[in-house]
């Protein structure tokens, strides 16, 4: 099993974070209308982000992931062993856009507080009682190579490429003359608390009918929502509308633009607001990012969708094989001088320079690769490239050791290679280049045979791979 903090690079500098003490929110929520009540407490390191529902028997937890999404109209739920807990986006997008990666979060109800339609205050309250950093580096997600997601249900475009920060960009498009074509962006995460948190959710009036009739919208109001009129309609249908929601009616005919009169924070307040959403629901990909994300039309369910597809490409990245993290100058746990006292070979076969790491199941070993070696005269003398089956031997003396290693005494023993399989060339070795070998235990040690999974790195590319069979026997 290869550890997943070898395949999820390091956060060079950047430490996970909590908050120094508690915090709690209460309002209802947007959608059930009821009041509830949200304590965020500080995690330990590796802790997540989870959710725990105190009044249900038992105080169960939902855990912030894109497989416990259970619903996406018009807000996102979570459901873990039949308990959910809805609308978490704007909390969530607090969380993310503040950094924070371990929190226990408490909530009395079914749906966090839709307070005032904006992530504003569940960023004041945590900013008010501080951020913690932890004693340990935090991990993210490198974007290689671009990649892009099309939702064609909600015509969605999300578009990943590499980047050296994470920032995002989100478009929007709606066919209506009052909101029209925006964009907003965010550079840097340390923008977050004044040009996004702000902006507050919307809605068009003309959709109202539709989250009554389907039992949304009860905690709704002016305080807490822009309510964008772009279809004329008379008194009497927005009184309708008005009893339906079990508001107060109007005595006006609304004009078209924003209900009330209400002010905007931005003029691309809109826009700001999915990018906020869209934080939110990024955060259930589970994991930090480090690339450029492009959002045309996003949406809860388009959201998901994306959050999905990053947990596709962060699993495929967890199981590929990747260069050990490790300093090659730093001291080495055996030298070239130690290594000839375990191993018979002499120049010009002695192809492994330090051993940088060793335990009872694996090992990692190093070979500098110059102009200067002696297969170089002979084997593609117009086009340097190391020989295959040296890059393999090489491997199998890293592997020798290891085996060595098994017993007190190994100056009296020699390590003997049974099989070789499943090798395969990657890509060419070159002078200059170094060579990392990192091998494991398939199993342990059983009568003197150990079975070994092997792999070559230059850099963060694998050159080759291989399974090898060796066998361990005292001198004669």
């Amino acid at each position: 099993m290869v550890n997943f903090l070898e395949n999820i690079c390091r956060m060079i500098g950047k430490m996970q974070r909590t908050i120094k003490m508690s915090v709690s929110f209460s309002g209802s929520g947007l959608h059930t209308g009821a009041i509830c009540v949200v304590t965020l407490k500080p995690a330990p390191i590796n802790h997540g982000i989870i959710f725990q529902r105190t009044d249900v028997i038992g105080n169960p937890i939902i855990h912030t992931t894109v497989d416990n999404v259970s619903h996406t109209s018009r807000g996102t739920s979570l459901t873990e062993n039949g308990v959910t807990v809805h609308t978490v986006e704007h909390l969530l997008s607090a969380i993310f856009g503040l950094e924070i990666d371990n929190l226990l979060i408490e909530i009395s109800g079914e749906e966090v507080p839709i307070l005032d339609g904006s992530a504003q205050e569940f960023v004041n309250g945590i900013l008010n009682v501080g951020i913690f950093e932890q004693d340990e580096a935090k991990y993210f997600f490198e974007v290689k190579q671009p990649t892009s997601l099309f939702v064609p249900e909600t015509e969605s475009e999300y578009i990943l490429l590499p980047d050296e920060e994470f920032n995002v960009t989100v478009l929007i498009d709606y066919p209506s003359d009052i909101l029209k074509n925006q964009y907003a962006a965010l550079s840097s995460l340390s923008q977050y608390p004044t040009e996004i948190a702000p902006c507050r959710t919307f809605v068009f009036l003309n959709e109202l009918e539709y989250l009554a009739q389907n039992g949304l919208a009860k905690g709704g109001d002016l305080s807490n929502a822009i309510v964008i009129v772009d279809k004329k309609l008379s008194k009497q249908e927005v009184n309708k509308l008005a009893d339906l929601l079990g508001k107060p009616h109007l005595d006006y005919e609304p004009e078209l633009g924003l209900l009330n009169n209400t002010k905007l924070i931005f003029t691309n307040e809109f826009a700001r607001h999915k990018l906020l959403d869209l934080l939110g629901d990024i955060t259930l990909a589970s994991l930090v990012i480090k690339g450029k994300i492009i959002a045309k039309k996003p949406g809860h369910k388009a959201n998901v969708e994306f959050a999905k597809h990053l947990s596709q490409l962060i699993r495929k990245e967890k199981s590929k094989p990747s260069m050990p993290l490790i300093d090659i100058y730093a001291k080495p746990v055996l030298d070239i001088v130690q290594i000839q006292k375990l191993l018979p070979h002499r120049y010009p076969f002695l192809l492994v320079d330090k051993i940088l790491k060793i335990d009872e199941n694996s090992i990692i070993g190093l070979k500098n690769v110059t102009y200067n070696e002696a297969f170089f005269v002979g084997h593609f003398p117009n086009e340097a490239v190391m020989p295959g089956v040296l890059i393999v031997e090489a491997m199998t003396q890293v592997g020798g050791v290891l085996v060595l290693n098994s017993v007190p005494d190994p100056e009296n023993y020699s390590t003997y290679f049974l099989k070789i399989e499943q090798v395969r060339f990657k890509k060419k070795v070159m002078p200059g280049d170094t060579i990392i070998f990192k091998l494991e235990l398939v199993n342990p040690l059983r009568r003197g045979i150990a079975t070994m999974h092997g792999f070559a790195f230059v850099g963060e590319n694998i050159v080759m791979e291989g399974l090898l069979t060796a066998q361990i026997a005292k001198k004669e």
